[in-house]
């Protein structure tokens, strides 16, 4: 069984790298992605809408990784440049070592 709390860590840093090649192959065909403004995207939707943001010099410090069955709950610290620092919490899901679902539940401005 692959350990999720470090498949969920490299999903972040390959994010915040821009690293698409690791998504690609870590990414389950049936993908989903949602978030207050993007609900339900698919794989491609995911790409399209929310990829750009990859690779901006983001920062994330983790808070909490919390294993439940298929699930990881992750609430992260993060900064953008020229930013104020930020916290959300999502819920990943994976399937073995693919990433199956992302659920985003969008925090608040800490800073």
């Amino acid at each position: 069984m692959a350990d999720q709390i470090q498949l969920a860590k490299a999903y972040y840093r390959a994010f915040a790298a821009g690293d698409r090649r690791y998504m690609e192959e870590h990414l389950a065909d049936e993908f989903t992605f949602s978030a207050p403004p993007d609900p339900h995207l698919d794989r491609a939707g995911f790409f399209e809408r929310c990829w750009p943001g990859s690779g901006t010099g983001q920062e994330s410090e983790f808070v909490r990784l919390i294993e439940s069955g298929a699930e990881v709950i992750v609430t992260y610290e993060t900064r953008l440049p020229n930013a104020p620092k930020g916290r959300n919490t999502e819920v990943l899901t994976f399937d073995g070592d693919k990433l199956i679902r992302v659920e985003v539940y969008f925090g608040w401005t800490i800073e």
